[in-house]
C-alpha cells in the first residue's frame, strides 16, 4: 500500500509540474503582440455577433460546450470494439471451406461489406431504423414518443433503439435499465463519430442473434439456407430479417409454418416501403420455406486447421483450394481406404498442385478427420515420413546435369558394399549391367547408392534443402548414402513441389495455400533438358511399377510421368506423378506406422493416383513436354551407353545427351588380347613368343561384373590365363578391390567361439588369382571370385590384396572382443 500511495504522489507532483509549464508557455504566446492582435479582433467579432445574435450564440455555446465535453468523455471512456469472429476458410471463389467457433462458443462469421446486397441492408433499415442514415445515433424523436408512453402507461412498450443503439448493447450486452440506456446512447454516438453508416451496419450484421449459438446474418444465412448473405432470395431476406426480435418463438427449422406467416406479413410492408418490387413480392409469397439446422462446413479439415494456426487474427482466411476438386478428391479417397480397409490399410493423404498457379487446389490430410481410432487428424501432407525411392528422379537429373550419366549409359547391378553399407533391390535380386532409364524405370537400388556415393551426399542433401526439404537440412549431418532409398524424413507436400519441379521446365516455386503467402521467383534447381531427360523416362509404361489391377482391367490410363516409393517395412506407399497441369502427391499407409505386407507404391498408391488424374485432368495430350534445344542426339554402344569405338561397336543405339557436359569417353568394351592359336594363353608384350599367336578382342568387363558372373555362373567369354612363365610386373591397370572386410571398421569378436572374418574382393578381367596377406603374412591364394576366411588378432590389422600382375589394395580394420 505505502509504494501505491508513493506511486500516486510521484505522478500528482509531476502532472502539476507539468501544469505550470503549460501555464507558463501560454502566458508567453499571448503576451506576444501579433497574438494579442489577434486576440483582440476575435473578442470584438464576438462580442459583436453576441450583441446581434444573442438566442443564436447561446445556441452554438451549448452545442460547442456539448461537442467538448462529450469528447473529454470520449477520451476518458473509450469505445472498444474487440469482437471474436469464427474463422472461416474459404476456396478460390469464395465459398467456405471450413469454420470453427469463437472462444466463447459463438458461430459468429464475419460478413464482409461486398456480402451485404442492396435489399439486405434495405430491408433491415427499413424494419429496424428508418432513420438510421439521418440521425447521429440517436433518434430523439423516438425517444422523446418511448419516454412518453412508458411514462404514462407505466411499463415498458418501446424502447427507441436505433441500429447503432442496438450495436453497442449487442457489443456491451447490459441488464436494461434506465442507466444503461442512457450509457447505450453514448456508446451510439461514440460509435457514430468513429465509424461510417456502412460500417456500423456491418457490425449489426456481424452480431444481430438468430438463437442458440447463431450470430450475425451470414452464419444464419449460411447454417440455415447453405448459401452466402449476397445470394439470398427476397424470402430469405424477410425471414432474417424478423427472427432478430423473436429467435425463440420463430426458431428456424422447429417453427417454420410460424415464420411464414410473419415473414408474409412482412413482406407485404416491404414491398410498401418499397424494399422489394410487386413482382418479387408475388413471387416470395409463393416461395417455401426450408430452412433447416445445417452442419457446419467441415470440409479440407486438415488445411483449415493449418490456416486458422497460421493466422489466428483473420476472421476470414482465403485459399486457393478448388472445392469441387476438394470434395471430389475426399469423397475419391474415402471410398479408396473403404476398399483397402480389410488388408489394414487405414490411411491415405493426397495433394493436388497446380503446375501453372504453383497453388494447391486439394488438400487432403487423411481419409477420414474424425476418424480418431485411426488417427484421422494427423495432417499426411506434413507428417514426415520415410520416402521410398521417390527421390531417385531428383538425383538422376542432377547427376545429368553434372555430367555422371545418360539415359543409356550402363551402370552396375551387383551385389555391393559401400563401406559396410550393402543394399539389396526390393525383389532381392540383380540385373548385372543395366542404364540408368532401366535402372530408374525399375526402381534399382544399387546402381543409385552407386550414383550417389559419386555425385555425394552432401551436395544432395544440399540440393534437397534448397528444394524446400526441411528435416534434411536440420539432420544433414547424420544422412548417409541410404537417404536416396528413404533413409530420411520428407513430406507429401515436400515432395509433390519437388516433382512440380519437373514439369516447370527446372524452375522451383514453393506451393502457395492462400493469397497471404508470398510468391517468390522461380529457383532453378536443374536444367530443364534433365527434366525434360526425367520425364522422358517416367513416362514409360513398359515398367514393373505398373499395378497389376491396371494391366488386367479395361481402365484409361492417364497420360502421367510417373513414380513409386515403397519404404522399408511396407509402412509408406508412394505414387507422384505429374503433366503439365498438375503435379499429384500420393501417400497410403498407416499414421501408426504399422506394416502391411500388400502396401506397395505401386499396387496400392499408383491406383489412387490414376484415379484423381482421370477424374480432374485426363488426357492431356495435346499439351505434352517437347525436346528442349539444348538437348541433343548421339549413337552410343550398346554395350556401355558410351561413344562408340568403330574398331569394335557393332550394336548402337540413339540416346541423349547434353554438348560439352555428359560423359564423352569412347567405348572400351572389348580389349585386345594376344592369345595362342588354341586360345589358351595369354600373352602381353614382353612374354609374347615370335609365332603361334593371335590378336584377339574379349570383352572388358568391369571386376564387380565379373564376380557377379562368377557368384551366379552366368555364361561370359574369360581371357584365357596369363603366360605363366612371364616375368613383367604390372603397375598400370586395375587393382583388385577389397568387398570385405570394410576398411577402416571396427569388428567384434566372440571369445568363446573365435570368430573368423571373410575375405573377398573383385578383380580385372585379365587376373586369374590373388594373394591375401594378413599383418604383412602370407595367407593364401585362390582365383578372384573365391572367399577365403581368417583369424583376426585384437587390435589394428593389415590386410593386403595382391593379383597375379602385382596390383594391390590394402586396408586396416580393428578387431575386439565382445
Amino acid at each position: 500500500m505505502p509504494f501505491y500511495t508513493a506511486m500516486l504522489s510521484t505522478i500528482k507532483k509531476q502532472l502539476k509540474k507539468w501544469h505550470t509549464q503549460l501555464l507558463l508557455f501560454v502566458q508567453q504566446i499571448r503576451q506576444h503582440p501579433t497574438v494579442q492582435q489577434y486576440l483582440a479582433s476575435a473578442q470584438k467579432q464576438q462580442q459583436h455577433f453576441k450583441a446581434r445574435f444573442p438566442r443564436l450564440y447561446k445556441l452554438l455555446m451549448i452545442i460547442l460546450c456539448t461537442v467538448l465535453v462529450f469528447k473529454v468523455l470520449d477520451v476518458v471512456f473509450p469505445l472498444r470494439v474487440d469482437v471474436g469472429y469464427s474463422q472461416t476458410i474459404e476456396d478460390r471463389k469464395g465459398h467456405i471451406l471450413h469454420s470453427f467457433l469463437t472462444p466463447d462458443d459463438k458461430w459468429r462469421m464475419y460478413t464482409e461489406l461486398p456480402e451485404i446486397s442492396t435489399q439486405l441492408a434495405a430491408a433491415i433499415v427499413f424494419k429496424e431504423d428508418k432513420y438510421f442514415y439521418y440521425h447521429l445515433g440517436i433518434n430523439p424523436i423516438a425517444v422523446l414518443r418511448a419516454a412518453f408512453l412508458n411514462i404514462f402507461t407505466g411499463r415498458r412498450t418501446s424502447g427507441a433503439s436505433t441500429i447503432t443503439m442496438q450495436v453497442a448493447r449487442m457489443l456491451q450486452p447490459k441488464h436494461r435499465t434506465y442507466y444503461n440506456k442512457i450509457l447505450e446512447m453514448f456508446r451510439a454516438m461514440q460509435l457514430e463519430w468513429h465509424y461510417s453508416k456502412a460500417e456500423i451496419l456491418q457490425l449489426y450484421f456481424n452480431l444481430v442473434p438468430y438463437g442458440g449459438n447463431i450470430e450475425g446474418i451470414k452464419s444464419a444465412s449460411v447454417l440455415f439456407f447453405g448459401k452466402s448473405p449476397e445470394q439470398l432470395s427476397p424470402a430469405e431476406i424477410a425471414t432474417l430479417a424478423i427472427i432478430p426480435n423473436r429467435p425463440t418463438s420463430l426458431a428456424l427449422g422447429k417453427q417454420n409454418d410460424r415464420t411464414v406467416q410473419e415473414r408474409n406479413r412482412w413482406l407485404l410492408r416491404f414491398e410498401t416501403g418499397k424494399v422489394f418490387t410487386h413482382a418479387e413480392v408475388v413471387d416470395a409469397l409463393l416461395e417455401p420455406l426450408h430452412a433447416q439446422r445445417r452442419d457446419t462446413p467441415r470440409t479440407a479439415p486438415h488445411l483449415a486447421n493449418r490456416l486458422k494456426n497460421r493466422y489466428p487474427q483473420q476472421p476470414i482466411i482465403k485459399s486457393y483450394i478448388d472445392y469441387n476438386k476438394q470434395r471430389q478428391i475426399e469423397q475419391i479417397v474415402a471410398n479408396f481406404i473403404q476398399r483397402q480397409y480389410t488388408q489394414r490399410i487405414r490411411n491415405a493423404a493426397v495433394v493436388v498442385l497446380n503446375n501453372r498457379t504453383h497453388q494447391i487446389e486439394a488438400y487432403v490430410g487423411s481419409a477420414n478427420f474424425f476418424n480418431t481410432e485411426d488417427g484421422g487428424q494427423v495432417d499426411g501432407v506434413r507428417a514426415m515420413r520415410s520416402p521410398g525411392s521417390t527421390l531417385k528422379p531428383y538425383l538422376t537429373a542432377l547427376a545429368f546435369d553434372k555430367g555422371l550419366l545418360t539415359p543409356k549409359l550402363k551402370v552396375s547391378d551387383v551385389p555391393t558394399s559401400f563401406s559396410g553399407y550393402s543394399p539389396v533391390n526390393y525383389d532381392k535380386t540383380y540385373n548385372g549391367s543395366v542404364t540408368y532409364e532401366y535402372a530408374l524405370a525399375h526402381s534399382l537400388n544399387v546402381p543409385f547408392v552407386l550414383l550417389l556415393e559419386q555425385y555425394g551426399v552432401d551436395e544432395f542433401v544440399q540440393r534437397l534443402s534448397e528444394a524446400g526439404f526441411r528435416q534434411m537440412q536440420r539432420e544433414r549431418s547424420t544422412l548417409g548414402l541410404s537417404v536416396i532409398l528413404g533413409g530420411c524424413g520428407v513430406s507429401l507436400e515436400e515432395l509433390t513441389n519437388l516433382y512440380s519441379v519437373f514439369a516447370n521446365k527446372g524452375q522451383f516455386f514453393t506451393a502457395q495455400l492462400s493469397p497471404n503467402d508470398s510468391i517468390g521467383q522461380g529457383t532453378p534447381l536443374m536444367s530443364e533438358a534433365a527434366a525434360y531427360m526425367v520425364t522422358d523416362i517416367l513416362d514409360e509404361l513398359t515398367r514393373p511399377d505398373l499395378p497389376q489391377s491396371i494391366e488386367a482391367s479395361s481402365i484409361n490410363l492417364p497420360r502421367i510421368a510417373w513414380k513409386t516409393g515403397t519404404s522399408y517395412g511396407r509402412k509408406d506407399a508412394w505414387s507422384v506423378g505429374y503433366n503439365a497441369n498438375y503435379t499429384i502427391g500420393v501417400w497410403t499407409g498407416n499414421f501408426s506406422g504399422e506394416g502391411v505386407q500388400e502396401l506397395t507404391g505401386s499396387n496400392i498408391a499408383t491406383p489412387l493416383l490414376f484415379e484423381i488424374f482421370n477424374s480432374i485432368d485426363y488426357s492431356p495430350q495435346s499439351n505434352w513436354f517437347t525436346i528442349p534445344r539444348e538437348l541433343q542426339r548421339r549413337w552410343v554402344c550398346s554395350e556401355t551407353g558410351l561413344p562408340p569405338n568403330e574398331q569394335f561397336c557393332i550394336n548402337k543405339q540413339m540416346d541423349v545427351y547434353l554438348p560439352t557436359i555428359s560423359p564423352n569417353t569412347i567405348c572400351e568394351h572389348q580389349i585386345k588380347v594376344f592369345v595362342s592359336d588354341e586360345e589358351q594363353i595369354s600373352y602381353c608384350t614382353a612374354c609374347m613368343p615370335t609365332k603361334g599367336y593371335k590378336q584377339k578382342w574379349y570383352p572388358n568387363l568391369p571386376p564387380e561384373i565379373i564376380a557377379y558372373n562368377e557368384r551366379e555362373k552366368i555364361p561370359y567369354q574369360k581371357i584365357p590365363p596369363h603366360n605363366p612363365n612371364c616375368e613383367r610386373f604390372f603397375e598400370s591397370g586395375t587393382p583388385p578391390r577389397i568387398i570385405y572386410p570394410v576398411n577402416n571398421l571396427k569388428y567384434l569378436i566372440d571369445r568363446a567361439d573365435n570368430d573368423q572374418l571373410m575375405l573377398s574382393c573383385n578383380a580385372a578381367p585379365d587376373v586369374d588369382k590373388v594373394y591375401w596377406y594378413v599383418n604383412d603374412t602370407f595367407l593364401g591364394e585362390t582365383t578372384p571370385n573365391k572367399r577365403l576366411f581368417f583369424v583376426p588378432k585384437i587390435g589394428k590389422n593389415k590386410i593386403a590384396c595382391v593379383d597375379d600382375k602385382g596390383r594391390q589394395q590394402i586396408i586396416w580394420i580393428e578387431a575386439e572382443f565382445l
